[in-house]
């Protein structure tokens, strides 16, 4: 294959970058220590959250320290609590395709009001099975989990308008709507094969999603978008690559063009298409997950019908703008009037004028049509563009000062330039191949600046060796004076990809200490010691379990037979911050679980063989944690032990006649 003189340059340049970067220790300041340092029992400023990659899952850590705080279970089972494993969360996990244990989670979002993060809600996205997740920032639980239909990949996702009317979902792959079988060939893409761009409707109280509409778009890759703000509220911008529509070798194939599109979307105007019934109604079916507070309880909902919208019907509805080249990020700076598009293979930055825009669409300044979508002149929408920035332009986040922070892949590199007059002003190395990089509230009407983020796709020397699989890598920079400076490398779980962060105040003070024990609706609870019990129906045996410092109630059960589905519905009696319980019973096929207080979870045991098995708490809960523990004792199959139960042997005992 020949390479590109473009690649050849690129890679030049990162070869001599990397030899620049081999000794890395004049890059940190003297005082970086000082500014990183958070006292023990001091609190981080921000809370920082990190999308996990191919763990599914995403992380929560304090800035400047970069100490992880949580790993919060999204997408994918999580042994730690029995995210995915307890009877209660399984139902998170079901899609149209079954149930999903492991996810590709890339990107995340802070709700918004009035275009400022409100400390609400995190929206994430799991990339390959699609779906988008809403998790609670006062228990840190995912809460609901939305799949989205006629997607080929949801990568272009979460992305929130600015009073989180909508999260914002483009397909990474095209795909034939309907999921329907096709040649896999150019001509078959061109013809069969759309992307689509889903807004998922928010309830403004509770945080609900539904689909409300999708936008079935030309077969092209939708990569990443953000939502105008200000003036361009109302629209949604998203960059595009693969506008050749090839099936095959993207990576010749895709990149012929010199350029390929941003797509805007006037999602006002789909609303009131949308009200006045313009939209068709598509048969198909998509899970919609919910977690119930009251009852601790997730529940899995079918839905069959999507209503969709078409742009070569509805002339107005979206637009494009041509962009240099193959598009992966697309920002919008915190005034809402310019749109920059990061070019992967450019070697320049083009920022766009949203009034120019609209005065395009007015004046009927366009080069074309693109599968029917009207095509703007490039020059007619460009505010300007920002010449030699470095190479590999990828994502852009902004710091409210008028300034503009890009992260350059291929060139190892974040480039500070200014917006009003696109100069550059100042650039640091990464250490090495940054992916996004994060301003705190970057993506919103106030930044709150202070720090850029920079999560690197290449960790090398930066920690301890661990084998050929390395440490992932963070880099938090100041961002405070006229020169960035590289102040703290920390290391994440997964491969990060996007992030946000918030200052602490907006969430520390709201966070749940523990569920009321009163207001607990589970259908299995125990709410005391005297509420425990065991029951059998038919080859089920249901406990009824306490934990409470410093046992378990019944400890002791006997008349479980071989092949018995035995459901251990463990409530944590406590009312007291920080006093998990954990359950575990020997030779369960399943993870343990990891019980709140005042919450109950369900763990579901088969025992295959007779015989004594002991269980106990698996949390460290009191100085004798090591003496809450029980045995169940399992019977063959057809044995008449009766079904009895107890603790401590006296008044708690009680004898059931085996059915």
């Amino acid at each position: 294959m020949k390479l590109s003189p473009l690649l050849l340059a690129a890679a030049a340049a990162l070869t001599v970058q990397s030899c620049k970067m081999k000794s890395t220790e004049s890059a940190v300041g003297g005082d970086a220590a000082a500014r990183t340092y958070v006292a023990p029992g001091k609190y981080d400023e921000l809370y920082n959250f990190v999308s996990g990659g191919f763990s599914g899952q995403v992380a929560v850590y304090g800035l400047p320290s970069g100490r992880l705080l949580k790993v919060l279970p999204v997408f994918s089972v999580n042994p730690e609590n029995g995210y995915g494993y307890s009877e209660e969360t399984k139902p998170m996990l079901n899609t149209s395709h079954g149930f999903v244990p492991w996810d590709d989670q890339h990107h995340l979002a802070l709700s918004q009001t009035n275009g400022e993060h409100d400390g609400r809600w995190l929206f994430a996205n799991a990339n390959n099975s699609p779906r988008v997740a809403r998790i609670d920032l006062k228990a840190f639980k995912t809460m609901e989990i939305i799949e989205l239909p006629n997607s080929g990949g949801n990568h272009s996702s979460p992305f929130l308008t600015e009073n989180t009317e909508y999260v914002i979902a483009g397909t990474r792959f095209s795909v034939p709507v309907g999921n329907a079988e096709s040649p896999l060939d150019n001509a078959s893409y061109k013809k069969n094969f759309k992307s689509t761009a889903s807004f998922i409707g928010i309830d403004k109280n509770s945080g609900h999603m539904n689909v409300a509409f999708q936008i079935i778009l030309p077969g092209m890759d939708l990569d990443l978008s953000r939502a105008g703000k200000g003036p361009s509220h109302g629209w949604f911008f998203f960059s595009t690559y693969n506008t050749e529509q090839a099936s095959t070798l993207l990576e010749v194939n895709a990149s012929q063009k010199d350029k390929d599109f941003i797509v805007a979307v006037n999602w006002k105007k789909a609303e009131e298409y949308v009200k006045a019934g313009k939209a068709k109604k598509m048969a198909t079916e998509y899970y919609h997950n919910t977690f119930n507070e009251e009852n601790h309880t997730a529940t899995s909902e079918i839905i069959k019908e999507v209503l969709t919208l078409d742009p070569e019907e509805l002339k107005d509805l979206v637009y494009l703008i041509p962009c240099p080249k193959s598009p992966h990020g697309c920002d919008v700076d915190p005034s809402g009037e310019y749109i920059v598009g990061s070019g992967k293979l450019a070697a320049l930055i083009p920022v766009f004028a949203f009034q120019k825009f609209v005065k395009a669409i007015e004046d009927k300044a366009f080069e074309g049509e693109y599968n029917g979508i009207p095509v703007i002149k490039y020059e007619a929408a460009l505010h300007g563009e920002v010449q030699k920035p470095g190479l590999g332009p990828l994502h852009t986040e902004f710091d409210g000062k008028g300034n503009a922070y890009t992260s350059f892949f291929v060139s190892s590199e974040i480039v500070k330039w200014s917006i009003k007059d696109l100069k550059v002003l100042d650039r640091v190395p990464t250490y090495y191949s940054i992916g996004h990089l994060m301003v705190p509230g970057g993506d919103t009407k106030k930044p709150y600046g202070k720090y850029v983020v920079a999560y690197n796709k290449i960790t090398k020397d930066r920690y301890l060796p661990t084998g050929p699989e390395l440490a992932q890598s963070a880099q938090l920079y100041s961002i405070e004076g006229d020169k960035m400076q590289l102040l703290l490398d920390f290391p994440t779980i997964g491969e990060p990809h996007y992030a946000q962060a918030i200052p602490a105040e907006k969430i520390k003070d709201q966070s749940v200490k523990f569920f009321d024990i009163a207001k607990n609706k589970h259908p299995y609870v125990a709410a005391g010691e005297k509420a425990t019990k065991v029951e059998r129906k038919g080859n089920q045996v249901h406990v009824y379990m306490t934990a409470i410092r410093s046992h378990l109630t019944p400890d002791n059960i006997e008349g479980v037979q071989v092949g018995d589905e035995v459901y251990f519905h463990i409530t944590n009696l406590e009312q007291d911050w920080d006093i998990p319980h954990g359950f575990a019973i020997k030779h369960a096929a399943t993870a343990e679980l990891l019980v709140m207080p005042g919450e109950t979870s369900t763990l579901k045991f088969i025992p295959t063989q007779p015989g004594v098995y002991p269980f106990y708490c698996t949390d460290f809960c009191s100085a004798l944690h090591q003496e809450m523990q029980g045995y169940m004792r399992v019977s063959p199959k057809g044995s008449n032990v009766p079904l009895k139960w107890h603790t401590g042997g006296t008044d708690s005992t009680a004898a059931v006649a085996a059915k």
